[in-house]
């Protein structure tokens, strides 16, 4: 499991931003945090209220430069529906492959039973330098983060 200390797992998927473009971690990373929200499914109950909460409270994280991602295996047209219908302001990477949540290590190989791979809700601030300064991950889908902490974790990456 990547840890606070270790090098953010570099990865490129497509980018969901109104438009289809590439996203690649080691190329975002720069001066400012950035903080990867990792949930298992667009549309889902509990997945919807997360993004909607980080986008109600983006605000905390723009004041300190950090870019907010959201990141899920949906495809890169349904994660541009998904920010459409919710008014979302961030990119959702589009991680169709498995590849981010196998770096991440937050694969929950059989979500909900359903018999496919999704991400377990989990969210990860990686500073300027390239290094992961907060981890949290959950085994339940329907536990959301304590969001002061992950601007908290965001202030003090910056």
């Amino acid at each position: 499991m990547v840890d606070v200390g270790d090098d953010a797992p570099d990865f490129t998927a497509p980018l969901a931003d109104g438009d289809v473009d590439s996203f690649t971690l080691s190329e975002e990373v720069g001066d400012e945090p950035i903080v990867l929200a990792f949930y298992p499914g667009a549309f889902t109950g509990v997945c919807t209220d997360e993004m909607c909460t980080f986008r109600d409270n983006i605000g905390a994280f723009e004041d300190v430069g950090a870019t907010v991602y959201g990141v899920s295996v949906d495809t890169p047209f349904a994660n541009n529906e998904f920010r459409d219908q919710n008014d979302l302001s961030f990119g959702l990477v589009s991680d169709a492959d498995g590849a981010a949540i196998e770096a991440f290590d937050v694969v929950d190989d059989d979500f909900a039973g359903l018999g496919y791979a999704a991400a377990k809700r989990s969210v990860f601030v990686v500073d300027a330098d390239g290094e992961v300064t907060y981890t949290w991950v959950t085994d339940d889908p329907g536990v959301e983060p304590d969001y002061d902490e992950v601007e908290e974790a965001a202030v003090d990456a910056a």
